[in-house]
This record gives structure tokens, sequence and C-alpha cells, in this order.
């Protein structure tokens, strides 16, 4: 397990709940208030929360090694997870009603630091990593084809404590403190059954999955993800972020489960923001492809320019916008709701900074792995980032009010 720096944490810090009522359409997700100043994100339907919900402002999220080689206390964990998620998410503290004022002689079913604090708009996102298919609990035979492991790609760092795991959370909130209270509890509920084999924090999101949100920047301090999905597209997530009925009765009969679902894509990438800011404008704009100010595509004059309309000799072959467009790989698009980390310094004076990636898509095979193909090889970028840490996760679809995570899978429905 990798600690989380303290340094890491406070960098955090920064941010506010979100307050307001919407609705999502296409993720069916919808907004509802749980008290003034608070608003909830709605936990159950057809897809998890968390993918095309409005991208929040911080992020915890943990891997977990399952330690029990039982089946039915892997499904036990998850129902249990879901029990307790379900209540944080609709600003509820895990456990019955006065959850932190139970026997005197046994510890709090909330551990309570978020007591005060409301939903922030948390949303819990559950993945099963391959690694959970490998025979110890009979799900071999229902490993969808589309959870490949991911291959080696050129110039990776990969540190193996911040790759793989069997299960993943990802914690999304407006209040830092929340999503820290949500992984903590879930941690806590897992003893005997699971354990953190590593974990991240994010700040600052670096995507954005709505209309009404502003492009963010990264910490090379350009407007990152552009073209996102909308996450109120529903025609372009069915085609690019959902599995549909008949990519999981094709691929394999035993994955049917998976309808509905999607496949995550998590990588930590180090930025070497030393270097970066000490190189000119005019390279750090050619490298990305866009202007620094407004965010246009170089040879273009506003943020939503289309990159395959300007004009080419404007763009460099190598720079990180012209390679990574749709347009270089059949269409290919993912939807990406990435983090900002600044996990302190490595003793020698550099940060510890970078992006926690994450996208999501229907089919890594398509989307995911033949992009970083491309960039790993040709990237200009490259001179300034590192890949330190790498997992790829099977998103089940999302629960009815009263199922469970993943519960097709082990119950062998769907």
């Amino acid at each position: 397990m990798n600690a989380l720096s303290r340094r890491g944490f406070l960098g955090a810090l920064a941010g506010a709940a979100g307050t307001g009522v919407l609705a999502g359409g296409a993720g069916g997700v919808a907004l509802e208030r749980a008290r003034d100043g608070d608003a909830t994100v709605a936990f159950d339907g057809e897809h998890q929360a968390g993918i095309a919900t409005p991208v929040q402002g911080h992020l915890h999220f943990a891997a977990f090694d399952v330690t029990t080689t039982s089946r039915a206390e892997l499904a036990g964990l998850l129902r249990d997870w879901t029990v307790a998620a379900r209540a944080m998410c609709a600003g509820r503290p895990v456990g019955e009603d006065g959850a932190v004022d139970g026997s005197p002689l046994a510890p709090p079913e909330d551990t309570g630091e978020a007591l005060d604090a409301g939903a922030g708009r948390l949303t819990l996102t559950v993945g099963l990593g391959p690694s959970l298919f490998d025979g110890r609990f009979g799900l071999a035979d229902r490993r969808p084809p589309a959870l490949v492991d991911l291959p080696a790609f050129p110039g990776e760092a990969l540190d193996p404590a911040r790759c793989g795991g069997d299960l993943a959370v990802q914690a999304c909130a407006d209040d830092p403190q929340v999503a820290v209270h949500a992984i903590r509890n879930l941690t806590r509920i897992a003893h005997g059954r699971a354990a953190i084999r590593w974990a991240q924090l994010g700040y600052g999101r670096a995507a954005s999955t709505s209309p009404d949100q502003p492009t963010p920047r990264n910490l090379f301090g350009f407007k990152d993800g552009t073209a996102n999905p909308g996450g109120d597209d529903a025609a372009t997530l069915a085609e690019h972020v959902w599995v549909q009925p008949d990519d999981a009765a094709q691929q394999h009969p035993g994955a049917a489960w998976m309808t509905g679902g999607s496949y995550l894509v998590a990588r930590r990438i180090a930025m070497v923001v030393e270097t970066w800011d000490r190189t000119s404008l005019q390279e750090q704009e050619q490298v990305i492809g866009r202007t620094k100010g407004a965010g246009a595509p170089l040879g273009g004059t506003h943020e939503r320019d289309e990159v395959d309309e300007v004009d080419p000799a404007a763009l460099p072959a190598s720079s990180h916008v012209r390679l990574a467009h749709p347009s270089r790989h059949g269409g290919a698009r993912m939807l990406r709701r990435g983090f900002n980390y600044v996990d302190g310094s490595d003793g020698l004076g550099h940060l510890d900074a970078g992006l926690f990636f994450l996208a999501y898509q229907r089919d890594p095979r398509h989307a995911f792995v033949p992009v970083q193909q491309t960039l790993a090889a040709q990237d200009a970028m490259n001179e300034y980032v590192r890949h330190t840490g790498s997992s790829i996760w099977a998103v089940p679809p999302g629960t009815s009010p009263e199922g469970f995570w993943a519960e097709g899978l082990l119950t062998g429905a769907g």
C-alpha cells in the first residue's frame, strides 16, 4: 500500500460543497437536494454514478486486494459496501441512525469525520480488476474479453506498488473530507475480506463532463478535455462509453453481466513541472497543440474549433492534440474525468505532481490501447511526463434500489 502524504491531502483541501438541483439524462444520474446547501447524486440507476456525472472537485481513488478466497464472502463484501455507499451518497452516516451514539464498548459504525459535511455530491463507483477473474472465486469463465491486460507502452516507468488490484472504488465529491471519509469507511468495512493495495488523492478536476462546466486546466497550465463527450449526450455515450447488449453477447456469453457498464483505465502520470516551467511559451504550445490562454488549436481562433479542420501546417505532427484526436483512431473516444495531484516532493527539490488520468470507454481495445500506443511512440509531451501507475477495471452497470454492486456477476444473473 502506498502511504498518502499529508502534503498530498492538504493539497486537496481547496473547494467547497456544491449546491443546486440538476438532472442528467444519459447517465441516469439525478441530483436531488438533501437539505439546504447540500446536493446529492442518486446512487441507483441504469449506470453507476460517477461516470457521466458532472465532475466534482475532489477524488479519493483506492484499489483493493481481496484477501478472502470465498465467493460468498466476496459477494457479502460488495453487498455491505453497497449499503454503506448508498447511505453516504445520500448524506447519511454508515450504519443505523445514531451511528456514532452506539455502545460505548464498541467502535462506532461510522468514523464520524463527515457527519456535519453533508453529501457534497459524493459519488462512489466500483470497478473489478482482471486479477479478480484468476480462478479464486470461480469467475474465470465470466471475464469479459474487453477486460484486457494492458500492454507495455514505450517509455513507461511503472511502479508495481501503484498498479493493479482486484477491486477499485472511485470516490468523487465537492468536499475532500467527504471523499476521504467514504474510502475510509469502506476500507474499515472490508477488514478481513479486502485491504487497500494503493490509493490516490486528486483535486482540481482536469476534465469536464458537462457543457455547464468551464474547461479546467492541468498542471501544465493548459485547458484539458475540451473535446470530452458531454455527460448528457446520450447518443455519444451509447456509442463510446456504455457496454451494449450485443457487445457482451458477441464477445463472450458469460460476460452479459457487463451490459450497461463501462471500462475504466486509470493512469498516474507524473509531470516534470520544473523542466516544463523553463520551456518557452512557443514550445509549450507546439507540444500541446493549443494556445495556452484561449485554448484554441494552433491554426484556429477559438477553443472549440475542430482540430481536424485547422490548417495542418500550423499544428505540429507530434503535438499531443493532433495525435490524440479521434480522427487518428477511427473515431474512438473516451469519457475522461481525471484530477490533478500533488503528493509532496521527491526530496530533491522537485514536486511529485501530475495528472491522475481516468478514462471510461466501451472497449479499451479500440480506444485507450491504440491511442496510447500512438502517443507513447510519437507524442512530443513524452519529454515532460512519465506514466508511473496503471490499472484497468470492468465497471459493472448500476444497481436497483435493493441490489448491490456486481450482482449480475456474482449471482449468475444477466
